[in-house]
């Protein structure tokens, strides 16, 4: 299963997206031997619209795939386990391509919100959506490391 992140804004170059490219990395050759992966990343601008805009915009880069899960602070949160187990279920139901979504500054418009199968949190917290990038690489490497069975994910 192919995983496609879309986000607003683009991420210059500094620690935050070597932290994406290394993470990403680690997922992709972790992944591969158990059907998930690669990672396409897809940056959208920000516009002057707002969040309507970049609805817009960041459903047209997700365009096709499926499951589509929304990073909102009103999400579920879940454990590295459980999201680890939420991929793996995703890929055995033979999904062929899932999306997350990251909004921008002021987050995602309520009506991509409502087409999402899926909305995730990590926690009640506000995080800068650059941020959420790097989180989020880091879990998907950890979710490949839980279900390939490595030590990286200690409990």
């Amino acid at each position: 299963m192919k995983l496609k992140i879309a986000a607003v804004g683009r991420l210059r170059g500094g620690p935050e997206a070597d932290l994406v490219s290394d993470y990403l990395d680690r997922f992709d050759k972790t992944g591969r031997a158990l059907g998930l992966g690669p990672v396409s990343l897809q940056e959208v601008e920000a516009k002057k619209g707002g969040m309507a805009a970049e609805a817009v915009l960041l459903e047209r880069a997700v365009a096709g795939c499926q499951p589509l899960c929304v990073l909102d602070e009103r999400g579920k949160t879940l454990s590295s386990p459980a999201f680890a187990d939420l991929l793996a279920k995703w890929r055995d139901e033979g999904l062929s391509e899932a999306a997350f979504v990251i909004g921008g500054a002021d987050g995602i418009d309520p009506s991509l919100r409502a087409k999402a199968d899926f909305s995730l949190s990590f926690g009640q917290m506000v995080w800068p959506h650059m941020l959420v990038r790097v989180m989020l690489a880091e879990q998907l490497y950890r979710a490949a490391s839980i279900l390939a069975g490595t030590p990286y994910h200690r409990i």
